[in-house]
C-alpha cells in the first residue's frame, strides 16, 4: 500500500510547488539516412522522425492523465545534422526545414540536433553547417542547433570559436523583428553531453542507440519549499542533507515516467537529468533557493559557495534515485528563465562576471543572458572562449546561449515568453579581444586529459 503522507506529499509538490517532468526527449539517430543526395536524405530523415515519433505527444499525455504529473515539454534530438550534410552535400538548410516541418506534424515542442561537433577541427559539412546557422533558424520555428568547440581531451578550436562569434551576432541580426529568438535557440559547448534532453542544447550523439528516451526533470520550487520549511538553526551540512532527499524523490517521479514512456513506445530508458530546470513562473527559482540558504541576493559574495552546494546535493540525492542518471545533471542558471535571477539582475546584485563564477560549479554555463545589440563578434567569440576554458579544464560540461539585443542598449528588456522568458540587457566588458581571436588555432587540451 502506498503512504499516505507521500502521495499527499506529491500532490502538495505538483500544486504549489510547480513540480512537473520538464521533457520526456526522444532521441533518433539518422545515420542511416545518409545519402548522396541531399533532397532523397531529407526525404529519409522526415520518415524516420515520424515513424519513430509519432506517438510520443499522445504516450506522453497519455502518462500525464494516469500519474496526475505535469510533463511540460515533449521533444525531439537527432544526430547532429552535420554529419547528414557531410555525406550529401548541397544546401544544410534543407535539414532544418525538413526537421521543422516534421516537428509540427508530430506535434513536439522543440527538436534539437541542427549541430555540429567541431572540438578539433572541422570536417566535410561542419562549417557549411555552421555558416548556414543563422538562416536556418530564422526560417524555422521549432528547431534548435548547437556547436561543440572544445572538449578536455581535445582543447578548444578557436577557429570554431571565432566562426560562433559571428554567427550568434547574425543569428540575433535576422531574427530581430522576434526579439532575436534565433540566438536563444543556439548553445555553443564545451564537453558537450550526447544525451542531454534539455534544448536548445540537446543532440543524439553517435554513440547513442537507435532510439532512446531521455526525461528532464525540474523542481528548484519543491527545494525551494523543503528549505523554507527547515528550522533557521540548521547548519549546512544539514542544508545539503535536505536537499538530497528532495532530490531523491523529484528524481524517482523521472525514473517513474521514463520507464513508462519506454515501455508504452517500444524503445530503451536512457537517462534521467537530474538538473533543476527553473521557470518565469513565481516561486519555480533557483536563484530563491540560494538566497533561502542564506543569501540576501543571488550574486552576493557567498552565492558561488551556495550554488556548489546545491548542484552537488542535487546529485548525490538523485543518483541514488535511478540507474540511468546522466546528461548534464545540476542546477541550471538561465537568467531570462528563473524570476529570481531577473530580479536580481535588475537591483544590480547579479553581473555577468559573477555568473561566469558560477559555471565553474553549476552544470551548464552562461546561459540566457541578454546582452547590448552592439556587442561586437569578437567580444561574443571572447566569452565563448572563457566558458570553455572552464569546462575544458574542469573536466565538465560548460556552454554559452547569449542574446545580441539588436537595437537596444544596457538596462533595456526582451521578452520571449513562455519557457524563455524575458529580462534586462545586461552590462558587459566591451573591451575588444579581437587580436587573440584572429589568431585562430588550437588552444592545447591542458594536463587533465591525459588520463589514460
Amino acid at each position: 500500500m502506498p503512504n499516505f503522507n507521500d502521495i499527499i506529499e506529491t500532490i502538495t509538490m505538483i500544486q504549489e510547488e510547480n513540480l512537473d517532468i520538464r521533457t520526456i526527449t526522444m532521441g533518433i539517430s539518422l545515420l542511416d539516412c545518409c545519402d548522396e543526395d541531399v533532397d532523397r536524405s531529407c526525404e529519409k530523415v522526415y520518415k524516420k522522425i515520424y515513424n519513430c515519433a509519432n506517438n510520443l505527444v499522445k504516450t506522453g499525455n497519455d502518462i500525464q492523465q494516469k500519474y496526475g504529473i505535469p510533463i511540460i515539454n515533449k521533444r525531439v534530438s537527432v544526430t547532429p545534422i552535420a554529419m547528414l550534410a557531410g555525406a550529401s552535400g548541397g544546401d544544410p538548410v534543407k535539414y532544418a526545414l525538413t526537421l521543422d516541418r516534421v516537428a509540427k506534424d508530430v506535434g513536439v515542442n522543440f527538436i534539437g540536433g541542427y549541430s555540429a561537433l567541431v572540438h578539433k577541427g572541422f570536417s566535410p559539412g561542419d562549417e557549411e553547417l555552421l555558416k548556414s546557422i543563422p538562416k536556418a533558424l530564422s526560417a524555422t520555428e521549432y528547431v534548435c542547433a548547437s556547436v561543440n568547440i572544445g572538449s578536455t581531451k581535445s582543447g578548444i578550436n578557436m577557429d570554431g570559436v571565432r566562426t560562433m562569434g559571428k554567427v550568434i551576432r547574425e543569428t540575433a541580426e535576422l531574427t530581430a523583428d522576434r526579439q532575436c529568438i534565433g540566438a536563444a535557440k543556439l548553445v555553443v559547448f564545451c564537453n558537450a553531453p550526447e544525451d542531454n534532453p534539455f534544448m536548445a542544447g540537446a543532440f543524439h550523439g553517435p554513440g547513442e542507440p537507435n532510439c532512446v528516451i531521455n526525461v528532464g526533470v525540474s523542481g528548484p520550487g519543491v527545494v525551494r519549499a523543503a528549505l523554507a520549511k527547515a528550522d533557521k538553526d540548521l547548519d549546512l551540512t544539514q542544508i545539503a542533507d535536505i536537499i538530497k532527499k528532495t532530490a531523491f524523490k523529484i528524481t524517482r517521479m523521472g525514473q517513474l515516467v521514463g520507464s513508462e514512456a519506454s515501455h508504452r513506445l517500444g524503445v530503451p530508458f536512457g537517462i534521467v537529468d537530474l538538473s533543476l530546470a527553473p521557470t518565469p513562473a513565481v516561486g519555480d527559482s533557483v536563484a530563491h533557493i540560494l538566497e533561502e540558504i542564506g543569501l540576501e541576493s543571488c550574486g552576493a559574495f557567498g552565492t558561488t559557495a551556495a550554488l556548489a552546494l546545491l548542484n552537488d546535493a542535487v546529485k548525490k540525492g538523485g543518483v541514488m534515485a535511478s540507474s540511468n542518471v546522466g546528461g548534464l545533471s545540476g542546477a541550471f542558471i538561465p537568467v531570462t528563465e528563473d524570476e529570481g535571477m531577473v530580479a536580481a539582475v535588475r537591483s544590480g546584485n547579479l553581473t555577468v562576471e559573477k555568473l561566469e563564477a558560477m559555471t565553474a560549479v553549476c552544470s551548464v554555463g552562461l546561459d540566457m543572458i541578454v546582452i547590448p545589440g552592439d556587442t561586437s563578434s569578437e567580444v561574443i567569440a571572447g566569452i565563448i572562449a572563457d566558458e570553455a576554458a572552464i569546462g575544458m579544464v574542469n573536466s565538465k560540461t560548460t556552454a554559452v546561449r547569449i542574446i545580441p539585443a539588436i537595437g537596444k542598449k544596457e538596462g533595456e528588456e526582451l521578452e520571449f515568453g513562455g519557457l524563455l522568458g524575458g529580462g534586462p540587457v545586461m552590462k558587459i566588458n566591451q573591451s575588444s579581444p579581437a587580436g587573440m581571436i584572429s589568431r585562430g588555432g588550437r588552444i592545447p587540451a591542458p594536463l587533465q586529459s591525459l588520463k589514460n
